[in-house]
């Protein structure tokens, strides 16, 4: 793969490579790239040692990811989230189950949290052919229909 240019980093507060392998147990097409430990670091400051820290960057989908594992002074939030566009119901269904399980958590309109608490939104393509739709009815049922649903059910869609 060529170098994109930007890649998105995400800041756990442990643990880089079992964060990698979390994610790439989930997406099966995905690859760890490179697993980094940097022990007894200096401070910002210079002025003694900060500990350690580790990097990881993982292929997702074609997407390259890096992983800062270096505390917890940042946790994911809504601000930022990451959308999986799915083929079909079955697939809307395996990602949804394997984001929300072991701590996950569900959401409205298509929303979860992962145990990590990174936020996705687990769509089927179709969706967004239905929202776009040049029939206003069909824009309003899609609409009306998504606030109702935690996990996204096609055919409750359309």
């Amino acid at each position: 793969m060529d170098n994109q240019k930007i890649t998105p980093c995400l800041w756990v507060e442990k643990d880089a490579k079992a964060v990698a392998e979390y994610y790439l147990s989930i997406f099966k097409d995905g690859k760890l790239k490179d697993y980094r430990l940097f022990e007894n670091m200096p401070n910002a400051d210079g002025s003694g040692n900060d500990g350690s820290f580790e990097t990881a960057v993982m292929e997702l989908a074609g997407i390259e990811f890096s992983i800062l594992a270096a505390g917890d002074m940042f946790k994911f939030n809504e601000a930022i989230s990451l959308v999986v566009n799915c083929k079909d119901q079955d697939e809307v269904d395996y990602y949804w189950e394997a984001l929300t399980a072991n701590g996950g958590e569900e959401g409205p309109c298509g929303w979860c949290k992962d145990k990590y608490g990174l936020s996705w939104q687990v769509v089927p393509v179709e969706y967004f052919e239905l929202l776009h739709s040049n029939d206003p009815a069909v824009r309003e049922k899609v609409i009306t229909n998504t606030f109702k649903q935690k996990k996204l059910i096609l055919s409750e869609l359309k």
